[in-house]
């Protein structure tokens, strides 16, 4: 990729890295294949104890029915010091997303460390990464413009939504370094996988090894559904889906 220019948000030592560590292509692809299976992932990463998986009574997708996968692009936010009204007044907007979308390459997913009861991502915002090519966003904080992403097809998973802007309330301090999303640590360039069910954060050195006993697992289920359509009696179906 070639070198963008920074907008200047934040501070270039913010940024720990400008390029993420590039999954597979048939990794990603592999786990596209699965289509909504953040069940079959989370069984498996039960068995592998890796610890990744959030529910999505907490992290609400806005486009119900979408499904996501791509590397993890990481931002982490702060609430800013100054007083809200202080800072609109002075036009102090701290809020660096949009570097994070300048940094993007195409299927990368934005994951971002927010601030409860703000809007960490606006419609502006996921327009501008649905330009970028990203495959969508999960906000561990508020939203807002819903409409707005859902109608150029930007898919957010977040634990809040509200008109309340960030922009007067959040400063972004880092961007691709480690950060917390629902007491899970999330680093740049793990996959990150999102579904009607709920989220899936995979390490990266561990992702491969997840796909495969992905895959079989979902063969094995498919086949038990096809039994059961083909009215096999229940004490009969296999049990190691």
């Amino acid at each position: 990729m070639a070198e963008r220019k920074l907008t200047g948000k934040i501070a270039p030592e913010r940024i720990l890295m400008t390029a993420l560590p590039r999954p597979e292509p048939d990794l990603i692809a592999g786990f596209r294949s699965l289509g909504d299976a953040s069940g079959i992932l989370s069984d498996i990463m039960d068995e592998l104890g890796i610890t990744g998986v959030l529910p999505a009574s907490q992290f609400r997708p806005t486009m119900p029915g979408a499904c996501i996968v791509g590397p993890a692009l990481t931002v982490r936010n702060i609430a800013l010091r100054q007083h809200p009204y202080e800072a609109a007044r002075a036009k102090v907007n701290r809020m660096a997303e949009f570097e994070a979308h300048n940094l993007a390459e195409a299927g990368d997913v934005i994951v971002i460390d927010g601030v409860a009861g703000v809007s960490n991502m606006g419609g502006i915002s996921a327009q501008t990464g649905k330009r970028q090519g990203e495959a969508g966003a999960i906000v561990s904080g508020g939203i807002r413009d819903v409409p707005h992403s859902q109608n150029v097809g930007y898919p957010v998973w977040a634990t809040e939504v509200t008109p309340m802007t960030g922009k007067w309330r959040i400063e972004t301090v880092e961007i691709n370094g480690d950060v917390n999303i629902g007491g899970i640590r999330v680093s740049p360039g793990d996959i990150a996988f999102a579904d009607d069910t709920g989220v899936c954060f995979i390490p990266r050195a561990r992702a491969r090894e997840v796909l495969e006993l992905a895959l079989k697992k979902a063969a094995a289920e498919e086949r038990k559904c096809r039994l059961i359509d083909e009215g096999l009696p229940v004490a009969d179906l296999p049990t190691n889906a």
